[in-house]
């Protein structure tokens, strides 16, 4: 048998009537007794030569559906792979039985043999183009996903719906790149998969947008429904897979009202800031509805401008006018709020310091910024909370890893009630918009005379200290690689003012926590899960933002930076960035191990076990999938280096060899 290949060609036109021959072959160039298969423009074919005649059938066996192309010749028939059945290759009949396949015909001409196809059927408008057209009126703009037999119909509404489509090579990094997305810009997009596997392994990035709350909307196939429940091949039970992760599941079925379903889905994404998951069985996305409206979120969002209680704001800006050391502490709820929070801090003259998952809101070069407080942070940090006699905690979630005391009183300010008071008592637990919330603050303290000192000159200390620790740390060296105090302090003074940053997880996180100052960047992290391998699928989401116009990301650069064992574990999304061309550059520390484990498994007093890596090289790695790929193995390397691939237009990888012990 002759191999199954599948040859585009172009038609010619022989009649202008409903059908149009095309060349499907050259001449001889199918054997004696072979078959294949070919397609013309849609229409796929099982081509056949059987005593010098040519024979063309629908290639769908229509039992099972099976790819005749696929089959062989026996005993002057067409045998399907799949289970078997004969068919006669130039009639298509079933012998001994009334089934069959269409025929079509066929003519051997002097430059090959042509095939007689009826003109395609205009496409027709489906329940998956209502619900994507739905989509698109709420401000989807782009998908990641991997496009497969369960979900074909719904690829074809997104083909044709012009949203930017990105097909990744794992669904893992689909969903990582929807959340960093949502993270960033407060908006929704989408990740894509078959039922099945496709859709178990979006689970990890959801769960990093569940947690971190970020609005994603998960599209998933499915089996048919006629066959759900007995177990068909890849049927999972998706809406119990998915019941931990998604605040919103709905299975769409025939009798659905479709656009409504995509209505709820876009709206429970944006205002529960979650993933919302629609699943759909693989026949139910092609039911034909040329007449249903697109749904839209006209008259479907309210206005979150809640603002607390004059009774709730009184004893709060009391409380702030009259502490002597007030502190603001901003997470990562708090992001699309910085003015906000600037005009309150600059009121107060106070410190502010973030969380590890919001550095970069509040810029390292204000005079009142105090970095990041916590296990990733700053002495600076540390020292103001100390010596601090007031919180004012906005939009942070108490995290353990963050380290915000419970024995000094404090002001929360969150948009979730359950939020408020989360892990102990809090003083002053203030539910509202932030934005609105700071707003109604800071007119509340115009009318009130501030007890509190300026803390300028202290921070400007700390600093001062701090750097001159750092700057000692830049010069040690065991012989053993880059270490990172160097590393991130070249890395500062390299990068765009304005980069956005996608960060992974390990002893790479918390030396960029501690070491890198931020002017404007915006950071992104797998906070909550802190799941290893996020970073470079969410530089991909990054990017996506930096390519719309009307988006205050447009044109910046974006940076991702994880360890070898963080890069490993997505690696061939590089093929990806290179693929759709997308300007990012990597920043790879490689130290042969995952080093944060051998910390903890040191710090713990064990033994330091299966946490080294047998790593390839990973710049050239970089080159072979078409991006610039750079090594660095000294230090008197790294600037230059550094330098050349952010300064590439294109994917670039550096590959830097670092001291697992100088983080």
């Amino acid at each position: 048998m002759m191999s199954s290949r599948f040859l585009f060609v172009l038609p010619t036109t022989h009649e202008r009537t409903m059908s149009q021959w095309s060349k499907v072959l050259g001449k001889d160039e199918l054997p004696e007794g072979r078959v294949t298969t070919v397609t013309c423009g849609l229409k796929t074919l099982c081509l056949s030569r059987l005593n010098g005649q040519y024979g063309a059938l629908d290639n769908h066996c229509p039992h099972q559906g099976g790819p005749l192309g696929e089959g062989s010749i026996e005993n002057g028939l067409l045998r399907c792979p799949w289970h078997g059945w004969d068919y006669d290759p130039i009639t298509g009949k079933a012998p001994g039985f009334d089934d069959g396949v269409e025929a079509f015909e066929v003519e051997e001409r002097k430059d090959g043999i042509y095939v007689n196809i009826p003109s395609s059927a205009p496409r027709v408008r489906t329940i998956s183009d209502v619900m994507v057209e739905t989509f698109q009126n709420w401000g989807v703009q782009h998908v990641w996903g991997m496009v497969g037999h369960s979900n074909l119909g719904l690829a074809d509404a997104i083909r044709v719906s012009g949203i930017n489509f990105y097909g990744i090579r794992h669904e893992g990094a689909a969903s990582f790149a929807a959340s960093a997305y949502g993270k960033l810009t407060g908006k929704l997009s989408a990740c894509f998969s078959i039922a099945g596997p496709g859709a178990t392994n979006l689970l990890t990035g959801l769960w990093d947008a569940h947690v971190d709350r970020s609005p994603v909307l998960a599209l998933t196939g499915q089996v048919n429904t006629q066959v759900m429940g007995p177990g068909a091949f890849q049927e999972i039970d998706l809406p119990s897979a998915f019941g931990g992760v998604a605040q919103w599941s709905q299975t769409v079925l025939h009798q659905s009202r479709h656009a409504e379903l995509a209505n709820l889905a876009c709206k429970s994404a944006l205002l529960n800031r979650g993933v919302s998951h629609l699943i759909f069985p693989d026949e139910v996305q092609n039911i034909k509805d040329a007449d249903s409206d697109a749904g839209r979120p006209h008259g479907r969002l309210p206005h979150m401008t809640t603002t607390p209680a004059e009774s709730v704001l009184k004893p709060v800006t009391s409380t702030i006018a009259g502490a002597k050391r007030p502190l603001i502490i901003v997470g990562h709820g708090s992001r699309f709020h910085m003015d906000g929070v600037t005009e309150l801090a600059e009121r107060l003259s106070c410190p502010v310091l973030t969380t590890f998952k919001a550095k970069g809101q509040f810029s390292d070069a204000h005079p009142l910024g105090g970095g990041v407080l916590g296990r990733s942070g700053t002495p600076i940090a540390s020292w103001f909370m100390n010596e601090a006699d007031l919180l004012i905690v906005i939009g942070a979630s108490f995290s353990n890893h963050t380290g915000i005391t419970s024995k000094i009183p404090t002001i929360q300010i969150d948009f979730d009630p359950m939020a408020l008071g989360r892990f102990h008592e809090i003083e002053f637990p203030v539910l509202g918009e932030i934005g609105e919330t700071l707003k109604a603050i800071r007119h509340g303290l115009d009318k009130r005379e501030l007890k509190g000192a300026d803390q300028r000159e202290e921070l400007a200390d700390r600093w001062s200290i701090w750097r001159e620790e750092k700057l000692k740390r830049e010069s040690d060296d065991r012989g053993k690689g880059v270490n990172s105090a160097y590393l991130f302090s070249r890395l500062a003074t390299l990068i765009d003012e304005d980069a956005v940053i996608a960060v992974d997880v390990g002893n790479n996180t918390y030396s960029f926590g501690r070491y890198f100052e931020t002017v404007n960047q915006r950071v992104l992290m797998s906070g909550y899960l802190g799941s290893i391998g996020f970073s470079l699928p969410a530089a991909m989401g990054a990017w996506a933002a930096t390519r719309e116009p009307e988006s205050p990301f447009s044109g910046r650069q974006v940076v991702s930076i994880s360890g070898d064992g963080g890069f490993g574990q997505y690696m061939n999304e590089l093929s990806t960035v290179v693929k759709y061309d997308m300007n990012i550059t990597h920043i790879l520390l490689n130290n042969g191990e995952l080093g944060k484990i051998s910390k903890e498994q040191r710090a713990g007093e064990w033994p330091v076990w299966k946490t080294d890596l047998h790593n390839p090289s990973f710049a050239k790695y970089a080159h072979l999938v078409g991006a610039m790929g750079v090594r660095v193995d000294h230090a008197d390397d790294l600037e230059k280096s550094l330098r050349a691939a952010l300064n590439h237009n294109g994917p670039a990888l550096v590959e830097v060899m670092t001291d697992a012990l100088l983080v």
